[in-house]
């Protein structure tokens, strides 16, 4: 549903390549991008519109690369179509968004998933197990970054009514790495927040989340050099993650493990995970689902909790306090 870059580029021929998907139409509010699109990745079936692509009886499922303001409600029409619906993150602009969405999965019967697409990839579960098994002792403190440099107005990324800004965008998945690697909520969440003075986007969000088992801190930024990492810091030893986030899908994921006996970084142990493409194995298992009624591997009830940590971080920065998840209410 849509032309969006990430789609074209990223998860429909990752998708090609999986073993329980198959890709069979495309749709955009322009006939002749659909057409292009459908030429040049293979793809039978071309639309004008999302609606033409919703009355085809031959979809069961879609997935929805929109703008951040149109995912709920594209992905609510879909669900009253029958179809099952694998959305781009953020699931909505809101907890309440979040919440109308799941209300109409559950009347329409269909699965609904958020694409965090980094919680299916073997180097988050090979870490998180790591975390688990005790590896690295009790599991205190996650640390991440995640930036990039976008300046472009007409992106809809810096567009603040469409949902855009760094918080929403990327920050999103260190809030999530973070509640997966702890198994838990944060109990409070403090931000601060600096806007762009022409765009009105955060392009520098810090924060602090407090979880019961221990912290989490985080930097994301539209306006930074590109980078990422990822580190999990326990009473004997610490995990670092190089490429959380935009895992390539061309070479080895690493992760490494440090005991701390030598600061130097001598005793870093690394462990290579095999070659994948994370869009292929999400692919995969939203389809898995959809055949054998098992559950999806982010339910909307996760990103329902995912979104009141956002919206936390939101009102802290606005109030300069400690401000607490809403996920209930």
């Amino acid at each position: 549903m849509g032309v969006a870059n990430i789609a074209l580029k990223k998860v429909i021929p990752a998708m090609q390549r999986g073993q329980s998907a198959e890709i069979v139409a495309i749709a955009s509010r322009d006939l002749s991008r659909a057409e292009r699109a459908a030429s040049e990745l293979g793809i039978a079936k071309a639309y004008g519109s999302y609606e033409a692509l919703l009355a085809d009886a031959e979809i069961e499922a879609v997935y929805n690369p929109l703008p951040n303001h149109l995912h709920v409600p594209w992905s609510i029409k879909a669900a009253e179509a029958g179809k099952h619906v694998l959305s781009e993150k953020p699931i909505g602009l809101s907890v309440a968004e979040a919440k109308e969405l799941a209300r109409a999965r559950d009347r329409a019967g269909v699965k609904i998933e958020e694409a965090f697409m980094v919680r299916t990839h073997p180097q988050w579960i090979k870490t998180r197990d790591l975390v688990r098994a005790g590896r690295i002792g009790d599991a205190r403190s996650v640390m991440s970054h995640f930036s990039y440099f976008n300046l472009d107005p007409r992106n809809i990324r810096n567009t603040v009514e469409y949902g855009g800004g760094g918080l929403m965008d990327i920050g999103c998945y260190s809030i999530n790495i973070s509640r997966f690697v702890f198994g838990e909520e944060p109990r409070r969440v403090f931000a601060l927040i600096e806007h762009d003075p022409n765009t009105g986007v955060d392009r520098l969000t810090s924060a602090l989340l407090d979880f019961p088992s221990g912290q989490a801190i985080f930097t994301c930024s539209t306006q930074l050099v590109p980078y990422q990492r990822a580190h999990i810091f326990g009473t004997r030893g610490r995990i670092e993650v190089e490429i959380p986030f935009n895992a390539p899908p061309y070479r080895p994921c690493r992760i490494f493990i440090d005991d701390g006996s030598d600061l130097s970084g001598q005793s870093v142990e690394t462990i290579e995970l095999e070659t994948v493409d994370q869009y292929t194995i999400q692919g995969d298992l939203f389809s898995q689902a959809i055949r054998d009624g098992s559950e999806v591997a982010v339910p909307l009830e996760d990103s329902i909790k995912n979104m009141a940590v956002i919206e936390a971080l939101t009102r802290s920065a606005v109030s300069g306090q400690w401000e607490i998840p809403e996920s209930e209410a």
